[in-house]
């Protein structure tokens, strides 16, 4: 399949409707005998669960639902990690899927987790790939998966002048930060000129927050990929990644700290930057989850805006607070 004229088409366009979707509470016995009834799509690969409300709620493999007790509910025996692909994805966005996950197909969600459509390797391929593959028919589905990351590949480094028009507003939140960040530092130009020990930790204050937020940023959008995010998600990953931050945090406090006791003999300074390390990555990991969370609840595209932009907030966050902690503590 040639990628190029189609891949930011929706993947809404590809879908097949003739999918089977099972009550999470029936038994295998009671699943078996709906589907003796109703029939099967032409090209099943899973089952999906779903709950009274028609939510996705789990997958169920073809051979753990013919392997598995006929009185086992199907909710004991499906996978309740689901990936699926939201309504608003394309075709590039499927591509990303089966490279990253292997999977032969992915339910197609709306806003409310319900199944609109399916979506199988049968897109990038005319073959049909059966759900219990031998060793032979593996070795074709890696081929497969191998020739989707290629095109993945072609696709990116396509049209160079379609790529520099999508990514280049973006820079502009480097160029803008960078520009505001400048303006801050020279507000804080006496503290500055006053311990000249604050412009020497700069650098290093300002990487390890764009470190946190990046990596903060990155574990999100992953996780984004295969869940609908709530408030209460979003509390509880926020709550987790505080947490972690702050065991980063007080370790890189506290080495530095020690390097400007033993380097400067300063141990005001010390405490200074020691402090503003400590809640500067606390700021950083709440930016690196958020607006990638923000982004992804208003169907931006977070792996290309939110890079950028976390950065941006997160370098601004940074000098404000470094420059006011030492201004009111030295």
């Amino acid at each position: 399949m040639n990628l190029k004229p189609t891949y930011d088409k929706p993947i809404t366009e590809f879908t097949r409707r003739d999918f089977t979707v099972l009550n999470k509470d029936l038994t295998v016995e009671e699943a078996l005998s709906k589907i003796r009834k109703e029939g099967l799509g032409e090209r099943i690969v899973y089952f999906y669960a779903v709950d009274n409300d028609g939510r996705l709620v789990g997958v169920l493999p073809t051979r753990r639902l013919l392997t598995a007790k006929l009185e086992s509910k199907l909710e004991d025996i499906m996978v309740k990690r689901v990936a699926a692909l939201p309504s608003t994805a394309t075709v590039y966005d499927a591509c990303e899927f089966f490279v990253t996950y292997k999977f032969l197909a992915f339910p197609v969600i709306d806003e409310e987790k319900k199944i609109i459509g399916i979506i199988d390797i049968n897109l990038f391929t005319e073959e049909f790939l059966s759900s219990e593959p031998d060793i032979e028919e593996r070795q074709r589905i890696s081929d497969v998966f191998e020739t989707i990351g290629i095109n993945i590949n072609e696709i990116k480094n396509a049209s160079p002048l379609k790529a520099w028009r999508l990514r280049f507003p973006w820079l502009l939140a480097t160029v803008t930060s960078g520009t505001i960040c400048a303006f801050l530092a020279g507000i804080f130009e006496s503290t500055i000129e006053e311990k000249i020990i604050i412009a020497f930790f700069l650098t290093l204050v300002l990487g390890l927050a764009e470190s946190t937020s990046i990596q903060s940023m990155t574990l999100t959008i992953q996780a984004l990929r295969t869940i609908q995010p709530t408030i209460k998600w979003y509390l509880k990953a926020l709550f987790r990644e505080l947490r972690i931050a702050f065991l980063l945090s007080l370790a890189c406090a506290s080495i530095v700290s020690l390097i400007i006791i033993t380097w400067k003999k300063d141990a005001i300074a010390s405490l200074v930057i020691g402090l503003s390390i400590l809640f500067i990555q606390l700021v950083a990991a709440f930016w690196g989850i958020s607006i990638s969370s923000f982004l992804h609840k208003n169907n931006l595209d977070p792996k290309i805006s939110a890079g950028p932009i976390t950065l941006a907030i997160t370098d601004i966050s940074t000098i404000i607070l470094y420059f006011s902690l030492s201004t009111l503590l030295m």
